[in-house]
C-alpha cells in the first residue's frame, strides 16, 4: 500500500490551501489536508485521493469570530492577528503556544492521532513553526513552505532546521538578500503554483482591483475617488468592499466571482497586493501589474514587491495611492513590458513540485 501524506494549510489568506490542493492534484499518492477547513463545502475540498483533517480553531480565546473557521469569508480571516500569543515565557522556538487553550490541545492531539494511525510518508507543512516541530517530534519527515519575507527569527530558523527541506512558493529571483546562505541551500524553489496560465486572449481596456481574502478588503470612498481620477478607463473591482456612497459609472464592484481568472486575462492592468496568488496570476497571463503591497508580518508582500519592482516586473506603490497619484501610476502600469513578469511563470512548477515531493520521499527511505 503506498503511504499517504499530510499536508498542513494556514488560516490566513487562501493561498495556502489553493497550493495543496493544485499540487496533491498531481501526486501518485494519496493527500490528507489538515487544518481549520469546516467553511470550505465538502465536496469543494474533497477529492480523489485527497481527505481531509478537520481541526478546531486555534485563535486567542475571546475574540469575537473564534469558533468561526481559519478559512473562511475575509471577516473571519484573522487578518489583525500576527499569530503571536503574546505569553512573557513562550519558549523561544515557537510564535504561538498559549496556555489553557482546549482548541490548542485538540488540534496537536489529532495530528499526533492521524500520524500514529496512518504512518505518512511526509507532512508538507503551509505553515506553522508549531506543526513543523510537532511533526518532527512525531518522527515525520517535512517539507517546510518558506514564504518571502526576512524570517530569520529563532522560531522560524528553528522550524526550517527541523524540516527535511524547505519549499518556496515563488522564483528565486524573488527571493530576500538577507536570507542565510544555509536557508537558500536546503529550499526547492518551486515557482509560483498556482493554477495554469490562460490561454492568450486579447487585452480590453479595463482595469481590474483585486482584494483576495487575507486583506482587509477595499474602501467604497478610495475606490470611487481612484475611478473618478482616471475616467476613461472602466475600473472592476473583485473580493470585497466595504463603505457606501455614491459609485461613478465607470466603476463596477463583483465581489466574490468563480471566473478570477478570465477576468484577468482581459484587463488591461492588474491591480492588488503582493500575495502570492495574485502575483502568481499576473506571471502566468503575463499581465501587466501595479501592485500595492499591504502589511504583513516579516515583510512578506513588501519585500516581494520590491523585488519585482528591481526585475521591472511591476510598478509598486505603498499604501492605497492619493487621487492626484493614480492618473501617472495608471500611465506607468499599461507602459510595463509584460514579458518581464510573464517570464517569472514557470508552466510545469506544480507537477515539478509534486516530483520534489516524490523524490524526497524516495530519500527518507519511504517510496
Amino acid at each position: 500500500m503506498t503511504s499517504g501524506i499530510g499536508w498542513y494549510v494556514h488560516h490566513q489568506g487562501a493561498g495556502h490551501l489553493q497550493r495543496a490542493r493544485a499540487v496533491a492534484a498531481a501526486l501518485p499518492r494519496p493527500c490528507t489536508l489538515i487544518g481549520t477547513l469546516a467553511a470550505f463545502d465538502a465536496g469543494a475540498i474533497a477529492r480523489p485521493g485527497l481527505d481531509v483533517l478537520d481541526l478546531p480553531d486555534d485563535r486567542p480565546l475571546g475574540r469575537p469570530d473564534i469558533g468561526g473557521s481559519e478559512l473562511g469569508d475575509s471577516d473571519l480571516s484573522g487578518s489583525d492577528f500576527d499569530g503571536r500569543d503574546g505569553e512573557a515565557g513562550r519558549p523561544e522556538a515557537f510564535h504561538y503556544a498559549p496556555l489553557n487553550h482546549p482548541g490548542v490541545r485538540t488540534r496537536m492531539a489529532r495530528i499526533a492521532d492521524w500520524a500514529a494511525r496512518t504512518d505518512p510518508a511526509l507532512i508538507v507543512v503551509d505553515v506553522s513553526v508549531e506543526v513543523a516541530l510537532l511533526a518532527r517530534l512525531l518522527s515525520v519527515p517535512t517539507l517546510v513552505v518558506r514564504l518571502a519575507g526576512t524570517r530569520t527569527d529563532p522560531p522560524h530558523l528553528e522550524a526550517f532546521r527541523s524540516a527535511t527541506r524547505l519549499l518556496a512558493p515563488f522564483p528565486e529571483a524573488l527571493d530576500g538578500a538577507g536570507v542565510p546562505d544555509w536557508v537558500r541551500a536546503k529550499t526547492h524553489y518551486a515557482g509560483f503554483l498556482a493554477a495554469p496560465a490562460q490561454a492568450a486572449a486579447e487585452a480590453g481596456d479595463d482595469i481590474l482591483v483585486v482584494f483576495g481574502r487575507g486583506g482587509a478588503g477595499g474602501d467604497l470612498a478610495d475606490l470611487a475617488a481612484a475611478a473618478r481620477a482616471v475616467p476613461d478607463r472602466p475600473w472592476h473591482v473583485l473580493g470585497p468592499v466595504t463603505g457606501s456612497g455614491d459609485l461613478p459609472s465607470n466603476l463596477h464592484l463583483h465581489g466574490w466571482v468563480g471566473d478570477v481568472e478570465a477576468r484577468v486575462a482581459q484587463a488591461a492592468l492588474l491591480i492588488g497586493g503582493g500575495g502570492d496568488g495574485l502575483v502568481a496570476l499576473a506571471a502566468g497571463q503575463a499581465k501587466r501589474f501595479l501592485c500595492l503591497p499591504e502589511e504583513r508580518a516579516y515583510g512578506e508582500q513588501t519585500e516581494k514587491a520590491e523585488a519585482l519592482q528591481m526585475l521591472g516586473a511591476a510598478i509598486v506603490h505603498r499604501g492605497w495611492p492619493s487621487a492626484e497619484a493614480w492618473p501617472g501610476l495608471i500611465r506607468a502600469g499599461l507602459a510595463l513590458d509584460p514579458s518581464i513578469i510573464g517570464g517569472l511563470y514557470r508552466p510545469s512548477a506544480i507537477q515539478d513540485c509534486a516530483a520534489t515531493i516524490e523524490a524526497l520521499i524516495r530519500q527518507t527511505g519511504r517510496g
